[in-house]
């Protein structure tokens, strides 16, 4: 069954709709949270609203790749992976003392306007105080560590109020940078001695005060870790004592076997499942795509409700997606137009503003009419003839967005119908852009000359869109 949303925040997330989108709600929120909350966390009321929130939940629905980088890359490197890498979300550090790469001159809330907005998903992730048995932490001598010591009854207070300090500082952080309600902010917890019994516990006792002051806030708690320390200590209580600890949403789980997939032998597979899950499956290594080089870990996520596509329907219920898309021509004494192809026909070119007769699957006058009206908008010569090509050029008319393995929506199921009137496959039109799409992509952009990539850019949509096959 679907994880449920911590009630927490679904409150939060009713309080948001009702008002404004200018962030002006959350941070009242945080000055609320700061003022009863531990007397060393940051004045989160200090928080810029930003210009231009995008109000996208980040990472919503997702099943796809993803890579995390200590510096934020400028808008030419992310605009270039766009185009040509198998990526669809990028790990990016906001906030925490212990962070590898303090200064982010990269991140400001335009550049998380602009990748939310061109479809990236964002894994906003913080690296404050580490285990105290963590031996490359502090890092600087002037960041913390999380305090080990029980106190007098033994719920390790002062690491809690720690975790609850560095989720208020996060979410300020977040908000600083567009990031919307409802969003998963992530904790970087590096791996640590896990038969250290005061670090582990000083370590959960942190975990859950950071997953409840994010609930607080509105927020979706996540956690990254090594899967054989942090994800381990998470997922043995969550068996184990589940009533003592606040469990994370979602784990991002660090596996470097090389296997991109949600799995590992340190996690029972009933953790949660379904769609709460993200594995770093290779550590840090350079990659070039488009011509731009970036060091990256390699991810793979499943979270939300997974590879989602929200149903469509065209014309109060035509059907339009076909395994293929063959020639028509008028009528004639010995052949007539099957009636499902030509009411297909006249549904899409009446959402084109085309067709003005009846939607009966008859080919008539208005039909004529409208299929040459729709060749001469697209600068293709008039005739009464119907082509594949011009069926690609219909099929591809939209909105034009990057699509990728991941990618769900009205575009994918474009593409899939696309490529099916293009002749190189029979793509089940589902919305969900998987291996099969990516595959029948590549055949039509190895024939029609295009970079050979899987991922439908700007120049494959181009091609698309002029009936190239």
């Amino acid at each position: 069954m679907p994880r449920p949303v911590p009630r927490t925040v679904q409150t939060a997330l009713r309080r948001a709709f009702a008002a404004t989108a200018s962030g002006a709600l959350l941070v009242g929120l945080l000055a609320a949270v700061t003022a009863n909350g531990p007397a060393d966390a940051e004045p989160a009321a200090r928080s810029k609203v930003p210009v231009t929130p995008s109000g996208i939940v980040t990472p919503g629905d997702f099943v796809g790749y993803g890579f995390d980088q200590c510096h934020t890359p400028d808008q030419k490197s992310m605009d270039r992976w766009l185009q040509s890498s198998p990526f669809l979300a990028v790990g990016i550090y906001i906030s925490g003392d212990s962070r590898a790469c303090r200064e982010q001159p990269n991140l400001t809330a335009r550049w998380v306007y602009r990748q939310l907005t061109r479809g990236w998903r964002l894994l906003p992730i913080t690296l404050g105080p580490q285990a105290s048995c963590q031996p490359r932490f502090p890092r600087y001598g002037d960041d913390e560590t999380i305090n080990p010591r029980p106190g007098k009854n033994g719920k390790y207070a002062k690491a809690r109020a720690q975790g609850s300090a560095e989720a208020a500082k996060a979410v300020a952080a977040a908000t600083d940078l567009g990031i919307a309600l409802g969003s998963t902010l992530w904790y970087d917890l590096e791996g640590f001695e896990l038969a250290n019994v005061r670090c582990r516990e000083s370590a959960l006792a942190f975990l859950s005060a950071w997953t409840t002051q994010l609930h607080e806030l509105g927020f979706v708690s996540g956690v990254y870790s090594s899967a054989g320390s942090g994800i381990k200590m998470l997922d043995d209580a969550r068996v184990n004592r589940p009533s003592q600890v606040v469990l994370p949403d979602m784990i991002w789980v660090a596996r470097w076997d090389g296997k991109a997939n949600t799995s590992t032998s340190y996690l029972r597979e009933d953790g949660w499942r379904p769609h709460a899950r993200v594995k770093q499956y290779q550590g840090g290594h350079d990659e070039t795509w488009g011509g731009v080089t970036i060091n990256i870990d390699r991810n793979f996520l499943d979270v939300g409700r997974g590879m989602y596509a929200e149903p469509e329907e065209h014309c109060g219920g035509v059907r339009v997606s076909f395994g293929t898309y063959e020639t028509l021509r008028p009528p004639a004494e010995d052949t007539v137009p099957p009636a499902n192809r030509v009411l297909a026909l006249q549904c899409l070119l009446t959402e084109q503003e085309l067709y003005r007769g009846q939607l009966n699957g008859k080919w008539n006058k208005a039909t004529a009419k409208a299929i040459q009206a729709w060749q001469t908008k697209v600068g293709m010569t008039p005739t009464e003839v119907w082509r594949p090509k011009h069926w690609m050029t219909l099929l591809a008319a939209g909105d034009q967005p990057v699509l990728k393995f991941g990618s769900t929506g009205s575009a994918v199921r474009r593409l899939q119908r696309t490529l099916n009137a293009a002749g190189v496959s029979t793509l089940p039109v589902s919305g969900r852009f998987k291996a099969e799409t990516a595959a029948a992509l590549r055949d039509w952009q190895t024939k029609a000359g295009v970079e050979v990539s899987g991922v439908a850019s700007r120049e494959s949509w181009k091609a698309l869109s002029a009936g190239t096959y």
